[in-house]
């Protein structure tokens, strides 16, 4: 994305049922780049067309809706469209204490439960640096197993800075260049 944007039960598919719900495609726009909204209009209105046929044309009408919009909001993302995946896939313990503080307007427990495990992670990294550090320089195995910790707690921790500084935004991009 979330990572789950591709998913059945992720925002994009919510936001295009909301859409096709409601025949306002304005609720699923702002989850594609500007450059993607005449194709998704396009499909918005081809889609609520057949839906007017109701049953299994409905559901088609739905389904081919819902990978449309998909499809554009990772082109826009610069990422590649592989399908959408099914609904009730674990995406780990972030995203849904990250869209719960979304929800209620309350982020502690998020940052709380994020920075506990970056703190976990980095200190883990820099313990493994020091149990190495005490080697003998003639000793190249030990010398190389030092170095990998020191460069897996040295470069972790910078990659961590430039990602959160940079904003680390959906699809590798910063927010900036993310339309959802």
């Amino acid at each position: 994305m979330a990572p789950h944007c591709d998913t059945m039960d992720g925002p994009v598919v919510k936001a295009c049922e909301r859409a096709l719900r409601e025949g306002n495609v304005n609720l699923i726009l702002p989850w594609v780049h500007a450059e993607g909204e005449e194709e998704l209009k396009e499909a918005f209105s081809r889609a609520l067309a057949v839906r007017e046929g109701g049953g299994a044309a409905a559901d088609l009408a739905d389904m081919w809706f819902f990978e449309t919009a998909v499809r554009i909001h990772r082109r826009g993302e610069g990422a590649p469209y592989e399908g959408l995946k099914p609904a009730g896939l674990d995406w780990g313990p972030v995203i849904p204490r990250a869209e719960k503080a979304v929800e209620n307007g309350y982020a502690d427990e998020a940052i709380a439960y994020v920075t506990a495990e970056v703190e976990k992670e980095l200190r883990e990294r820099f313990d493994r640096v020091l149990s190495h550090r005490e080697y003998d320089e003639n000793d190249v195995p030990a010398a190389r197993e030092y170095v990998q910790a020191m460069l897996g707690f040295v470069l972790f921790s910078h990659h961590l800075y430039a990602f959160v500084k940079g904003g680390g935004g959906h699809g590798g991009e910063s927010m900036e260049g993310h339309a959802g």
